[in-house]
């Protein structure tokens, strides 16, 4: 029975897999995944097709500033104190620019859209966060120039500013799409633990160090027994001057230099000398052999470094388009905000009139008492959706001041209204009339995160490579020459007696005196050679944290890997999505233009009929509720058409481009040319009511026109 139910569970299996359709299959597969070298590709990705390479964010060091993180401080005969000052990193700049004042007039600060994405460039918070980021990138390329090893960078979104929250990926490329950073710490499957980059055989520090040491002793030792000093207290005064030289090489190799020297004065009889000068050289090499060797494996950090300062240069690309398309939305938002109080402000003014003709119709005669009573709750209906209209325009108008100054205590600018001048038009937009597959090459290119997250597969690469070397044993070359000398004056104590007789003094010229000039020379003229070479081997037995590091590198890998495959598809479908919501938006402006043009003929036309007589109050009121509630439908449908068209952009990542945004430029902090955003237009007031027409003008902007047949 067990067998005929594992046959039937295995015929299901057959089945299910059979009908898996092969067109998602290939949607995930865009690009061909490059294995580490040694690692068997995977059935059935042999000739997958290759998504187009990203385009890198450019020029690398995109910045001039004032100091280079990347060079060390200059140090010269001049100077050499310079390598061990503190940095100073520039205060930031708290106030507003002058191009933000330069904007108001008579108390009215007067927006366009290119004004507030300029002052977003240069005042916006988020901004100026992340490009602190390319300094600190700089710091770790330093770093590891001295063998040291890179601390990360946050390259995460800033995402401080209120309001116009953009809908786009927001994980970086890191091994499971964690948020943290694509090329920071932290950055492990679940952005709470360290990941394995940046593990393996640490370097050697290529800074060379010099030791010093100077130092003065003074003892008084009692003794067991004078047979070895000849005194019952021995005192000796020892001063010491020692140096030593350390330097580690690119090729696995560290170099110790050692020179010693020491001076002591005894009161033992059986020293030859006193004061007694020795001194002590020593040179010795280590080379790594095994683990260790090699200009690859102790040179990957900076490769790393590189690689995390590229990353960073990508995510403040990536920062900067979401920061414009952030403040594109707070500012459709202020449009839509301040449309609305022009609208509700024309409901008012309509409600009002109505019921002051109401109330001089009450006074003749004419008109129910009912008929004013309704007319006066309209006008204290449109007076309360005014206030709240108003109110949500202050706000809107807050908003915008925050995202655009970076002080707001200025009483001016903080008091001062905010009214946008520029208008989204319909205009169709290139890449509406693109195919899909042309967008979505467009977006795989453009887009920062996948940069982001090629160059962190090349960080995995050198990780994996790495900890396949720290799996092998480590097995050192020593080798050392060393030599000494001795000298010194006689000692006035040397007993040439016998050590049971009497004391007897030794005559002067015993022993060959000598100067430091005389040792010194004696210890590097090969008088007294020591010298020796070895291998020192260090093999684990069972290497079980080498094999869980070097294991874990490969499934980072193999996280980091999938990721890739799933902002393709993410992306994908977001420019899809993002094409669609635009040819919609477009259709629901139009209809709403229509909707709101036939509910003010409707009221035009029953306030004529009012005039005449033929319609009462509630009808009037009803098409002003109608064309209200049109006018609001118009805004709405204007302002989510416009954010649409700016998140589009968003994710193919051309933003910049279309703008003229200088990425150079905007690393500095200083814009030089204002962005010109195209499919603009000029506030218009509503059109007034067009008479009704036997053969309507059908064509709208954005939409092809249709021709009318002529009347006969």
């Amino acid at each position: 029975m067990r067998l005929r139910d594992l046959q039937a569970a295995a015929s299901v299996s057959v089945i299910l897999m059979g009908s898996v359709t092969q067109p998602g299959l290939a949607q995930v597969q865009k690009q061909t995944i490059k294995a580490p070298a040694g690692d068997a590709v995977a059935a059935g990705q042999q000739d997958l097709p290759t998504a187009p390479t990203p385009k890198q964010t450019e020029p690398l060091y995109m910045r001039d500033t004032p100091n280079d993180y990347t060079q060390p401080r200059h140090q010269s005969l001049l100077h050499p104190l310079n390598a061990y000052k503190p940095e100073d990193f520039p205060l930031p700049r708290l106030s507003n620019t002058p191009r933000l004042g330069d904007l108001l007039r008579d108390g009215t600060l007067y927006l366009s859209l290119s004004d507030a994405v300029t002052l977003s460039l240069e005042n916006n918070f988020d901004i100026a966060i992340a490009r602190i980021n390319l300094d600190i990138a700089d710091t770790d390329v330093l770093r590891t120039r001295a063998g040291g090893t890179f601390r990360g960078v946050s390259t995460g979104l800033v995402t401080g500013t209120l309001g116009g929250t953009t809908t786009t990926i927001t994980g970086g490329g890191g091994p499971g799409g964690t948020t943290s950073a694509s090329g920071g710490s932290g950055t492990g499957s679940s952005g709470l633990v360290l990941s394995e980059n940046g593990n393996g055989p640490a370097p050697e520090l290529l800074d060379p160090a010099l030791t010093g040491t100077v130092g003065y002793e003074s003892s008084k030792t009692v003794q067991s027994t004078t047979f070895i000093t000849g005194t019952s207290t021995l005192n000796q005064n020892t001063s010491t001057y020692n140096v030593g030289y350390q330097q580690g090489f690119q090729t696995g190799t560290l170099l110790n230099v050692t020179f010693n020297n020491s001076r002591v004065t005894t009161n033992s009889e059986r020293s030859s000398y006193s004061p007694l000068l020795q001194t002590n050289f020593r040179a010795q090499a280590t080379q790594h052999l095994l683990q260790g060797f090699g200009t690859w494996i102790n040179g990957r950090f900076m490769i790393q470094a590189k690689n995390n300062r590229r990353i960073t240069d990508s995510a403040f690309r990536q920062q900067i388009i979401y920061t414009v398309t952030q403040v594109e939305s707070i500012y459709w938002a202020l449009v839509s905000a301040y449309e609305d109080v022009q609208a509700k402000e024309r409901a008012l003014d309509q409600s009002t009139k109505l019921t002051a003709d109401n109330r001089r119709q009450l006074e003749i005669g004419t008109l129910a008492p009912l008929d004013v009573v309704n007319s006066d709750s309209a006008v204290a209906t449109d007076k309360q959706a005014l206030i709240a209209s108003k109110s949500n325009l202050q706000y809107q108008q807050l908003l915008m001041k925050q995202a655009i100054a970076r002080n707001l205590d200025d009483k001016i600018i903080a008091a001062a209204p905010v009214i946008p001048t520029d208008r989204v038009g319909l205009d169709r937009l290139a890449e509406e009339d693109m195919t899909v597959e042309d967008l979505v090459q467009q977006a795989y290119v453009n887009n920062p995160q996948i940069e982001q997250a090629v160059l962190t597969m090349k960080n995995n690469e050198i990780t994996i490579r790495a900890l396949k070397n720290g799996l092998l044993p480590t097995v050192d070359a020593v080798a050392f020459y060393a030599s000494s000398g001795l000298g010194g004056s006689q000692s006035a104590l040397l007993n040439c007696g016998t050590t049971t007789g009497p004391f007897v003094a030794c005559p002067p010229g015993t022993v060959p005196n000598s100067n430091y000039g005389g040792v010194f020379q004696n210890t590097f003229n090969n008088s007294s050679p020591d010298y020796g070479a070895s291998v020192n081997i260090n093999i684990p037995l069972r290497n079980r944290i080498a094999q869980a590091d070097q294991a874990r590198s490969q499934m980072e890998y193999r996280q980091t890997q999938m990721r890739l495959q799933q902002l393709y598809t993410q992306i994908r479908i977001q420019v899809i999505n993002g094409q669609y919501a635009l040819t919609n938006d477009r259709a629901q402006v139009v209809a709403a233009q229509s909707t709101r043009d036939f509910n003010a003929q409707s009221l035009d036309a029953e306030q004529k009929k009012y005039k005449l007589g033929a319609s009462t109050t509630a009808n009037v009121l009803q098409q002003e509720r109608n064309l209200a509630a049109a006018e609001n439908n118009l805004i709405s449908a204007t302002a989510a058409y416009a954010r649409d068209r700016s998140n589009l952009r968003q994710i193919l990542s051309n933003t910049l481009d279309e703008y003229g945004i200088d990425l150079v430029d905007t690393a500095k902090g200083e814009v030089n040319k204002n962005p010109s955003i195209p499919g603009l237009t000029a506030p218009k007031p509503p059109a007034a009511p067009k008479p009704i027409s036997v053969t309507p003008d059908t064509a709208a902007p954005g939409v092809p026109a249709t021709t009318a047949p002529a009347p006969r």
